[in-house]
Formats: C-alpha cells, sequence, structure tokens
C-alpha cells in the first residue's frame, strides 16, 4: 500500500488537475453546484452497485468518481470565497472529534450501540430540534424509512426485542388484509405502507439492510428472467408465445445459476 506521503502527494495531484481542467476546459468550467447534483447521485449509486457486487476493482473506481465530485465542489466554492477543500477537511474533523468523546474525551462507553445514543444526543446539543432533522427529505423512501427508524432507535424510542417487532408485522398485515376486503384504495395503500414501514423495522433487528436485501433480489430476478429470455431464444419462441409451464422450466434451470 502506498505510504501517507503518497498518498497525500497523489491528492494533491488531483487538486493540481481540476485546478487545470476549471481553468482550461469548456465543460468544468460551465459546471456548478445545480448542474453537478445528478451527476454525483448517479456516481453514489454506481458505488453503491460495486459494493453489493464486492468488486474491489470497481470499488476503486467509483470511489474515484465520487471523490472527484467533492474536489470540484470545493473548488467551486473556493471560487467564491465560500469553501476550499482544506475547510472541507477540517470541518469534518472538528466533528469527528467532537462527536466522539470516547476517543478525544473521557466519556466512556460499553459498545457501539451506545456510541450511536452519543451521536444522537450531541447532534441535539449542536442545535437541531429534531433528532429526525439529518433524513435528507430526497431519500428513496426504504432508505428513507431505515434511517429514520435508525435515529429514533438513537434515542432510545424503540422495541426492546425483535419478536414484538414481528407481532407487529402480523398485526399490520391482518390490518391490511381487512382494507383489502373492504376495498377501500386510500385505506389499502396506507396499510401497506405500514406494513413495508415494520418490516423494515423488523430488518434491522435481524441485522439485515433492507435496501441491500431487496437489491439482491432485483439483480437475482434479473439474472434468472435474462436467462429465460436467452433460453427462449435458443429454441426460436417468444416469451409472449409460451405458457407458464413452458418459462418455468426454465425459471427452475435459471434457479441453478442464480441464487
Amino acid at each position: 500500500m502506498n505510504s501517507r506521503e503518497q498518498q497525500l502527494k497523489a491528492f494533491g495531484r488531483l487538486l493540481d488537475i481540476m485546478d487545470e481542467l476549471r481553468l482550461k476546459c469548456p465543460w468544468d468550467k460551465k459546471q456548478t453546484f445545480q448542474s453537478l447534483r445528478h451527476l454525483t447521485i448517479e456516481e453514489t449509486y454506481e458505488l453503491g452497485d460495486a459494493i453489493l457486487n464486492n468488486d474491489l476493482q470497481e470499488i476503486k473506481k467509483e470511489l474515484g468518481d465520487v471523490l472527484l465530485h467533492i474536489v470540484f465542489y470545493a473548488k467551486i466554492g473556493s471560487e467564491t470565497d465560500a469553501f476550499d477543500i482544506a475547510d472541507v477537511a477540517n470541518s469534518i474533523s472538528e466533528k469527528l472529534i467532537y462527536r466522539h468523546p470516547h476517543i478525544y474525551g473521557d466519556v466512556t462507553v460499553k459498545d457501539a450501540e451506545e456510541v450511536k445514543q452519543n451521536w444522537e444526543q450531541l447532534k441535539l446539543k449542536e442545535g437541531k430540534k429534531s433528532v429526525l432533522e439529518g433524513v435528507p427529505k430526497s431519500l428513496p423512501a426504504m432508505v428513507k424509512a431505515n434511517r429514520i427508524q435508525d435515529k429514533v432507535a438513537g434515542v432510545g424510542f424503540d422495541w426492546e426485542k425483535p419478536e414484538q417487532v414481528w407481532e407487529k408485522v402480523q398485526e399490520e398485515l391482518d390490518e391490511l388484509n381487512a382494507e383489502i376486503k373492504k376495498g377501500n384504495t386510500a385505506n389499502i395503500e396506507a396499510e401497506f405502507g405500514d406494513v413495508l414501514f415494520s418490516m423494515i423495522n423488523y430488518a434491522r433487528f435481524i441485522k439485515v439492510n433492507p435496501e441491500n436485501a431487496l437489491e439482491r433480489t432485483n439483480k437475482k430476478f434479473i439474472n434468472r428472467f435474462q436467462y429465460l429470455e436467452t433460453a427462449a431464444k435458443k429454441i426460436n419462441k417468444s416469451l409472449h408465445d409460451m405458457s407458464l409451464e413452458e418459462m418455468d422450466v426454465f425459471w427452475n434451470e435459471a434457479k441453478q445459476f442464480y441464487s
């Protein structure tokens, strides 16, 4: 691995390249915070994909893309004297020191859960009116639900045992079924949302990240379905012309390769 000196040199090289691109490249010169935003989101999702696939080379590449965006934003900020990359680094360093009093102060903690609870309490001391202020409004609904539950649990608003949460899941399912029988669309949607919320909460208790779990299932389904499409083409058939029984043969084959 590279030494600290080599790491700092590599980072300095990136900063120099960013300066030159901002000065000379027509595309880089015209970018703003707003124009880069959707690209940053896209790069973050690509990094997430690489992590799910456990592709270390791809993770390295995508981290570089994300790092470029951080450097780019800092460069734009420096042009109006709002902030630069040093301010960004110092800001997060100060935050980390403040929020880890068990490392940089005299606070004692017994485990990671207590660290999380202290973290949320410190955020409230920083002036936040609610522990939920830090949950971005634009997060996808499932990720947002997970973060909401995680944050309120950090201040003690939580179930005590997984069994209690599972009972809540069953309760919400019963309520959903009752509304389905009544046929009230608005109530069905509300109860379905409650089922999802309770399932996401249960996932936290059994140490499963619901977003990762669902995305793995998405990938598995895509692989199996594409196997089915390829198998159908090999026998010169269209899926539209095949019965479910015929498709099930290839689907079961696909399960042997994508589990």
